[in-house]
């Protein structure tokens, strides 16, 4: 056990750090949710029927939606982009050569062995978090839809299909204000990494390191 988690406690860490905050976003919406039903004079939701509805399905998914974002441009920028003396970038004067295709191939299953397979590979970081991205947009749209027609129903409104709530104020409103965050955080993690340090960490250079030191 003490082997397991010195080999994947970081991972172990934050997966039981997520669940935690989940179960506990979870618990505190359904509770907020149902008041806000109750003071429009609906039923409150039971657990089960919250986990169906709109606010959950938006709350979560609008979140996870900025994360994957930030990760995919970070991933995808820093391969070309460059920061002098941040831990976070290539080191622009000094890059390393590509590997040989014939190396490459060795690592991978023959049916990746081919021109496709070896681009895939090449890009595969990049390409999961943009469809996890893609697949929590997705999401996100489909629940804070859900959560707006509920409104437009008590208030008599009329209800906007999947395509028309697109161009809806609220979904990009959502999506914007969490987007700017994450983008936010990887700007301070990329320039203050430059000056300040943090032993030991991955994230960080050595402390005997100069600032202009890249990585």
């Amino acid at each position: 056990m003490k082997k397991i988690f010195r080999y994947n406690g970081l991972s172990l860490v934050f997966g039981s750090l997520f669940l935690i905050c989940w179960v506990f976003q979870t618990l505190t919406g359904y509770k907020e949710n149902n008041l806000e039903l109750e003071e429009k004079g609906v039923a409150a939701l039971s657990v089960s029927q919250y986990l169906h509805s709109g606010h959950f399905i938006e709350s979560t998914f609008e979140n996870w939606e900025s994360e994957f974002l930030q990760m995919a441009m970070f991933v995808a920028l820093s391969a070309f982009l460059f920061q002098k003396g941040s831990s976070e970038s290539n080191d622009p004067d000094h890059q390393e050569p590509d590997e040989s295709v014939i190396t490459i191939k060795k690592r991978l299953p023959k049916f990746l062995q081919n021109p496709l397979g070896i681009f895939l590979y090449g890009y595969s970081l990049s390409i999961a978090f943009f469809a996890l991205f893609l697949i929590c947009f997705i999401l996100h749209w489909y629940g804070s839809m859900k959560d707006y027609n509920l409104e437009q129903h008590l208030k008599r409104e009329p209800l906007a299909g999947f395509w028309k709530y697109l161009t809806n104020n609220r979904l990009w409103f959502e999506s914007f204000q969490n987007w700017q965050s994450e983008f936010l955080a990887v700007l301070c993690m990329v320039v203050l990494s430059i000056f300040l340090r943090h032993k030991g960490s991955a994230q960080s250079k050595k402390l005997t390191d100069a600032n202009s030191k890249t990585g």
